[in-house]
């Protein structure tokens, strides 16, 4: 994996002297926030929204808050230390730092962190799992992006040994909610749907784009809605628009389908022409 230097607390580091407490929070508890960005030949693309959406997810958590022009400089100082790869993933990590082994936090400050590394391109299509643990849109940290993805990882995980390459969850109410690290789109009857954040799904970027740019509509539907779906993609930082192939192991009727194909067009023309929308 190619990286690029690590800015920490306003200090930039090789990627290899990149030190942190062990006694984080962030690492003892996943007391935490972060974000991903995508950077296109050395440039962040819609950093301004997910530093909005860091400054939302660490009040959410009731964490200090952010210092987002210091973090704005640390992410373009990072990009300027680092090859200007085709893509390249942008890791923003906001924790309450250092702070006893309970879940009590400590009193020495907030630690910030951005790191970079190369990113590969994901595949033109993508095959999905649905997987047997509901989100919980009740939860204390749900609409937040924060660092406890054990949930994450053990879905991703399943998804992998049932061929799929993205986990879907539904919610407690028997709904279609969202990927480990994307929102889900469909297409019925010629109607591009999305679930509504009221289903316990993050407020994707890309899926926010999506809505502003191509159209759409937020709509509960049934976890099974797949099966009557024409054509389905998911949307993330780093995937753009992927389409979904096959869902646990049963194909769709098109991937990408017109609507799919239209969103990719549309998405990669106005993510062109503005980098910070």
């Amino acid at each position: 994996m190619s990286l690029g230097p690590v800015w920490i607390n306003g200090a930039l580091h090789a990627p290899e002297d990149a030190r942190v407490s062990v006694f984080d929070h962030g690492i003892l508890v996943g007391d935490g926030v972060f974000e991903t960005v995508k950077a296109v030949r050395g440039e962040a693309f819609a950093l301004t929204r997910h530093l909005e959406r860091l400054a939302v997810s660490a009040a959410g958590l009731g964490l200090p808050e952010p210092d987002l022009s210091a973090i704005r400089q640390g992410t373009l100082d990072v990009l300027a230390g680092s090859p200007a790869w085709d893509l390249a993933r942008i890791r923003i990590t906001f924790t309450s730092g250092v702070g006893p082994l309970g879940s009590d936090r400590g009193e020495q400050g907030a630690t910030a962190i951005v790191a970079v590394a190369e990113q590969r391109p994901f595949p033109p299509t993508g095959d999905v799992s649905v997987v047997p643990w509901p989100r919980n849109e009740r939860g204390a940290l749900t609409g937040l992006k924060t660092t406890s993805y054990g949930d994450n990882a053990k879905a991703l995980a399943y998804a992998h040994e049932h061929g799929g390459a993205e986990a879907i969850f539904g919610n407690l109410a028997g709904n279609l909610c969202e990927g480990t690290g994307s929102n889900v789109f469909l297409v019925r009857g010629g109607r591009l749907i999305t679930p509504p954040l009221s289903t316990g799904c993050l407020a994707g970027i890309t899926r926010a784009l999506v809505l502003d740019w191509i159209g759409g509509e937020e709509e509960d539907v049934a976890l099974d809605a797949f099966s009557d779906a024409d054509e389905a993609f998911l949307t993330s930082t780093t995937r753009d628009i992927q389409p979904i192939r096959a869902v646990d192991g049963v194909v769709l009727p098109a991937a990408p389908g017109p609507v799919t194909r239209k969103a990719i067009e549309v998405f990669t023309s106005r993510g062109t022409a503005d980098l910070d929308p």
